[in-house]
């Protein structure tokens, strides 16, 4: 029966109906449409203009909840720490992608080299030099 499944699921396909989302997020419907209304999560729309959550919605609406329910956090403060968190993911990830370009650039004759631009706009390219450190006596 396994044969028939996917090997990976799309954590971020939109495919459960707002019925089912409630049911594996432990809340009522209304609970979800009112957060939709407020842009705590946001479901993918069929072509209808029906509600459809993702895995990753439904992650979501649980983190929400907890964050209500265990941690007594209000809807306003729970709307800034979602955003700060989307932020810092976004930050996360163009951190990882600047490591490997940074290390995809070491890794070559291109990661020698030092650009500048002058006041002008004009660009010159030069090569890295090791610094030379000189001893300096003290008298």
């Amino acid at each position: 029966m396994s044969d028939n499944l996917p090997d990976r699921f799309d954590v971020d396909a939109p495919v459960f109906v707002i019925s089912v989302a409630a049911q594996l997020a432990d809340m009522h419907p209304q609970t979800l449409r009112g957060y939709d209304r407020l842009g705590l999560v946001v479901p993918g729309r069929a072509r209808g203009r029906g509600r459809r959550y993702s895995l990753r919605d439904i992650a979501k609406l649980r983190h929400v909840q907890h964050l209500s329910q265990n941690e007594g956090i209000n809807l306003e403060g729970i709307r800034r720490i979602l955003a700060l968190e989307a932020e810092l993911e976004a930050v996360r990830d163009q951190l990882y992608r600047l490591t490997e370009i940074v290390g995809r650039l070491q890794a070559t004759d291109q990661g020698a080299r030092v650009f500048t631009a002058a006041q002008s706009g004009q660009v010159h390219m030069g090569r890295v030099r090791p610094k030379v450190v000189r001893a300096i006596t003290v008298r």
